[in-house]
């Protein structure tokens, strides 16, 4: 397309979408990352836990504060704290498939209308509707 032509509305319609699936994808991976972290500091403090003696006294946070607490009671919370982040990252990476594999499919319909486009120079008619059933 030439720079003096506009892009027909269901092309920019796809083109949102496409953009929308990005940001989605995007804020997928955000949060995979901010898991990955948090999953990383649950394995290193029960290392350390771990490590800890029975008379030892351990301490966990509170928001700003800091609470005396039962070593096993700590080693359980950390473990369901790492379970959950486990099932967390699971769910984020079928979405995260999800997300990819809508990608491709917006990029396939564009590819397809740009071609449709610029073949037969038609500047405003939809191709034929390539959404599936709903």
């Amino acid at each position: 397309m030439s720079s003096g032509q506009q892009i027909p509305p269901w092309l920019q319609e796809q083109l949102v979408k496409m953009q929308q699936a990005q940001q989605n994808l995007q804020s997928i991976l955000a949060q995979k990352q901010q898991l990955e972290i948090e999953k990383l500091e649950s394995e290193k403090a029960l290392e350390e836990l771990k490590k800890a003696g029975e008379n030892d006294t351990v301490y966990k946070h509170a928001g700003s504060i800091l609470i005396k607490s039962n070593k096993n009671d700590m080693i359980a919370e950390l473990e369901e704290k790492k379970e959950l982040a486990k099932t967390r990252e699971t769910v984020l990476s079928k979405q995260e498939q999800r997300i990819k594999a809508s990608l491709k499919e917006h990029e396939s319909k564009i590819n397809e209308m740009m071609k449709g486009t610029a073949s037969s120079g038609a500047k405003s008619s939809p191709p034929p509707n390539t959404d599936p059933p709903k």
